[in-house]
C-alpha cells in the first residue's frame, strides 16, 4: 500500500488536512502515547486498534490496515458470511477472502480520554484498497446521506436523549462461568440494582447514584461533549442523559463515544452500564432513545419554525411526512434488537404506530414548537437505546429529506396517537427485517448491497432466538417477560 494512500485518493478535505496537523500538536502538548483508532461497526459498537503516537502520525498519510472480519459476525459473533466464497457472501467486488481495509483517521475527532493515561481516540472511515469507501461502513452511509442533504441546501441538527441502566457488579471472577463461543455469548455479569422503587425524577435517587455518575460526568465534560443533563428516569437504576444539539455526524460520533465512555468508566468503578432496551432484571423498564432533529439552511436558519396557527412550517410538516412514510421500513435501523420490540405496546410512552402529535409523548413524531420559536423541532420517540447511532440518524435524515423533496403529507395531527387509525409499527424484529428487505426507498438510499447485508445479518439473530425458544418451551420467560437468550445476547454487549 502506498505510504500516501490518503493523498493519492484525495480523502482529506482542506479542513481535515489542517485538523491532521492540529491533532499532532495536541498529541505532543498532552504527551499522548497511545491513540485508539476506532470505527463503528454494523451494530454501532466501536472497534479498532491502539496505535503508538508515531504509528498514528503514519496513519495520517497511509491509513492503517485492519481486517474486515468483524463484518462477518452478528451480535453473538455467529459467522453469518463465508469469507472464502468468490465474493465473500457480500455481493461486493473485492471482499472475497477477508481482505484488509484501510482505517483513515478523521483527525478533527481526536479526543483525549481522561480516564486513561496518555491516551486519545480518533474516529475513522473505512476504505477499500482502491480508495473506494467501504460499502458496509455505517459512518460512510451517514456521511453520504448528509452530503445529499447539503446538496439540497440543508443541514440536519440533532439532539440526543438516551436512557440506560446502571448496576453494581457482584461477581468479578471469570471462573465457573461460560466464556462463550461463536454464536453463543458469554455469561453476562452478575449484577444488582443501585436504587429501588419507581419515582420519576426523584432527586434522592439521583443523589444515591451520584458517586458513580460523577466520574462518568467528569469524563464526558473533559472530552468536550455537550452534556446537558443526567436525570433519574422512571425505573430504579435507570438514567437518562441528554446532550445539546450538534450537526448530524458529530451527534452520531458523540452518541457512540458517550456509550463507550459510560461502559468503560462504570466498569473501572465496579459497575456495569447497559443500553439494552429491557434487561431481564426484576423491576426494570424499557430504555428508549429519543432523537431530536431540525433542519437548517446553509446560514443556520431553522426551517421548521411555524407561523401562527401552524404546528410546523410547511417544510417541517413534509419532513414529518417522510419519517412517517418510511417508519415501518426504518425499524431495523431504529430498533435493531429482538429485545427492543418489547417497548412497542400501547399506553407505554413508546409509539406503536405511525403518528405525529403536538407535544404528545404517545406519538412516534412529537412536535415541540411554537410560532416564531427558533428552537422548534421534532422528536422521534421510536428508537431503542441500543440502536446504531449512524444508521438511526441516517435513516431519519434520508426519510425526512425524501419527505421534503417529494412534499409528503403527514396526514392529520393526532390528539390520541394510540387510538389513531394509521398503520402499526412492526412488533418484532423478524417483521421489521421483512419490511426492510422489500423496501425500495432504503435500497436506493443506502444501497442494495448494504440492505441485503443487514437483512442477512439480522435474520441470523432472529433465527438464533427462534431456535432457542423452540428448544426451551418451558423457559421462554426469564424476568419482565424477557427470555434468558435476550439477556445473554444484549445485556453485556450493549
Amino acid at each position: 500500500m502506498s505510504a500516501k494512500f490518503i493523498e493519492k485518493h484525495g480523502l482529506y478535505t482542506a479542513d481535515q488536512a489542517t485538523a491532521a496537523e492540529q491533532s499532532l500538536k495536541i498529541i505532543e502538548r498532552e504527551g499522548i502515547e497511545i491513540v485508539r483508532l476506532v470505527w463503528p461497526d454494523q451494530h454501532g459498537l466501536l472497534r479498532g486498534k491502539a496505535l503508538t503516537a508515531d504509528a498514528y502520525r503514519a496513519a495520517l498519510a497511509a491509513g492503517n490496515d485492519i481486517t474486515m472480519a468483524p463484518f462477518f459476525f452478528d451480535p453473538a459473533n455467529a459467522i453469518v458470511f463465508n469469507p472464502f466464497t468468490p465474493d465473500g457472501g457480500f455481493t461486493v467486488d473485492g471482499l472475497a477472502g477477508s481482505p484488509n481495509v484501510k482505517m483513515v483517521p478523521d483527525p478533527g475527532t481526536l479526543t483525549v480520554l481522561p480516564w486513561l493515561d496518555k491516551t486519545a481516540l480518533v474516529f475513522c472511515d473505512l476504505y477499500l484498497a482502491d480508495g473506494r469507501p467501504f460499502p458496509l461502513a455505517p459512518r460512510s452511509i451517514l456521511k453520504q446521506i448528509l452530503a445529499e442533504m447539503a446538496d439540497a441546501g440543508m443541514r440536519l441538527i440533532t439532539g440526543v436523549e438516551m436512557e440506560w441502566y446502571l448496576t453494581k457488579v457482584l461477581e468479578e471472577s471469570l471462573s465457573g462461568v461460560s466464556l462463550g463461543a461463536p454464536g453463543t455469548p458469554a455469561d453476562p455479569p452478575s449484577v444488582a440494582p443501585v436504587a429501588r422503587g419507581y419515582s420519576y425524577l426523584l432527586v434522592e435517587h439521583l443523589d444515591e447514584i451520584d458517586p458513580i455518575l460523577a466520574p462518568i460526568r467528569d469524563a464526558l465534560l473533559a472530552m468536550g461533549l455537550p452534556l446537558r443533563s443526567f436525570d433519574d428516569e422512571w425505573a430504579p437504576s435507570q438514567v437518562e442523559t441528554t446532550f445539546d444539539v450538534l450537526e448530524g455526524l458529530a451527534a452520531a460520533d458523540s452518541a457512540a463515544l458517550f456509550r463507550t465512555t459510560v461502559k468503560q468508566v462504570a466498569k473501572r468503578h465496579g459497575h456495569h452500564a447497559s443500553f439494552m432496551c429491557t434487561p431481564a432484571i426484576a423491576g426494570f423498564y424499557a430504555n428508549g432513545w429519543h432523537l431530536h432533529t431540525s433542519i437548517v439552511d446553509a446560514e443556520g436558519r431553522n426551517l421548521m419554525v411555524p407561523d401562527d396557527g401552524e404546528s410546523l412550517s410547511e417544510l417541517g410538516r413534509h419532513y414529518v411526512g417522510g419519517t412517517l412514510a418510511h417508519g415501518v421500513a426504518a425499524s431495523v435501523f431504529t430498533t435493531p434488537t429482538v429485545n427492543g420490540y418489547r417497548r412497542r405496546r400501547p399506553y407505554s410512552l413508546a409509539p406503536d404506530r405511525l403518528t405525529w402529535g403536538q407535544d404528545n409523548r404517545a406519538a412516534m413524531m412529537r412536535v415541540i414548537s411554537a410560532p416564531g420559536d427558533t428552537a422548534s423541532h421534532v422528536e422521534n420517540r421510536v428508537g431503542d437505546s441500543a440502536a446504531n447511532p449512524y444508521l438511526y440518524v441516517a435513516a431519519q435524515a434520508a426519510a425526512g429529506l425524501d419527505g421534503i423533496v417529494n412534499r409528503i403529507d403527514p396526514g392529520p395531527i393526532s390528539d390520541d396517537p394510540y387510538a389513531a387509525d394509521v398503520p402499526q409499527l412492526p412488533t418484532t424484529l423478524a417483521e421489521a427485517v421483512d419490511a426492510l428487505e422489500g423496501d425500495a426507498f432504503y435500497r436506493k438510499a443506502f444501497g442494495d448491497a448494504f440492505v441485503d447485508y443487514l437483512v442477512t445479518m439480522k435474520r441470523s439473530e432472529v433465527d438464533r432466538h427462534r431456535a432457542w425458544v423452540e428448544a426451551n418451551p418451558d423457559e421462554t420467560t426469564y424476568v419482565n417477560g424477557v427470555t434468558d437468550w435476550e439477556h445473554r445476547e444484549y445485556f453485556d454487549l450493549f
